[in-house]
């Protein structure tokens, strides 16, 4: 199944996708959430036999999963984005925070910050939790707690991350509308295998990024595990697992510009496309 928010931003209501119709979830639950997860939403929804088709053509489609507790992020994960950033790959996973309130839909406009000069995409597998993870045994226990994955866009501003950090990156990950989800969010059992997926990005329609989520150094599985060794992951919160090569900060490629559009797409996940604006 899949799951979407469509709607004005902060007015979006749930919205079931099964087999190209579109089903009206209001009467379940008032918004896809940690709680609606938390409270076997996806299997209500499953069960569920009377409710609404909608036609949803011409609205707008926000992030399928409302604002999350945390927004996780590993840096990265892939060994020959490493090499482009000029460093080696990790033998721990590199982990830092990116604010929630970045969360925009898949279609939204995305702000080049004031000052910025080094605005970058990123397209990454997501995964949103659907069971609280907390000191799991091995990463073979991972897979129960995952709701479903969601296609992202770790927008990223390489000044801010880097230069002026302070030793950590959240000031280039921050940045309003830096976070692009969506359209859907797709249940676990729809992805046979998270490691087997194509993911592309594209800049004014010219390829950037071309790889598959099987070159991750560290797994899905793998992440959700070691993250439940530090931190407790909770139903609804989002898991952005890193990026391949081919982004700006290569040197191979232009930074983001004003009316440049930016499209990321993975498959199973759907496709994402944001025109960029100055803020």
């Amino acid at each position: 199944m899949r799951f979407l928010r469509v709607g004005p931003a902060g007015r979006e209501r749930p919205v079931l996708h099964v087999d190209g119709r579109h089903f009206d979830l209001s009467a379940l639950t008032a918004d896809i959430d940690g709680a609606f997860l938390a409270g076997d939403g996806i299997q209500r929804a499953r069960a569920a036999t009377d409710l609404p088709e909608i036609d949803i053509t011409g609205q707008r489609i926000g992030a399928p999963i409302a604002r999350p507790g945390v927004i996780l992020c590993v840096g990265q994960n892939y060994a020959a984005h490493a090499a482009e950033s000029g460093a080696e790959p990790p033998t721990d996973p590199i982990v830092f925070y990116k604010a929630p309130n970045t969360v925009v839909g898949p279609y939204d406009d995305v702000l080049i910050p004031r000052g910025s000069t080094k605005t970058d995409w990123e397209v990454e597998l997501a995964v949103v939790i659907g069971r609280r993870a907390r000191y799991l045994d091995s990463p073979a226990d991972a897979r129960a707690h995952i709701a479903g994955y969601v296609l992202s866009n770790d927008v990223s501003e390489r000044d801010f991350q880097l230069a002026v950090s302070g030793g950590q990156w959240s000031k280039g990950k921050s940045c309003e509308t830096f976070q692009p989800l969506g359209p859907w969010l797709v249940t676990a059992d729809e992805i046979d295998d998270p490691q087997a997926l194509r993911l592309r990005s594209f800049v004014n329609g010219e390829p950037r990024q071309d790889s598959s989520t099987k070159d991750m150094i560290f797994d899905v599985a793998y992440l959700i595990w070691h993250l439940s060794q530090y931190t407790v992951l909770d139903p609804g919160d989002v898991i952005n697992t890193g990026t391949p090569q081919g982004v700006a900060l290569s040197g191979r490629f232009p930074y983001l510009a004003d009316g440049d559009v930016m499209a990321v797409e993975i498959d199973g996940l759907g496709a994402q496309r944001s025109t960029l604006k100055s803020a």
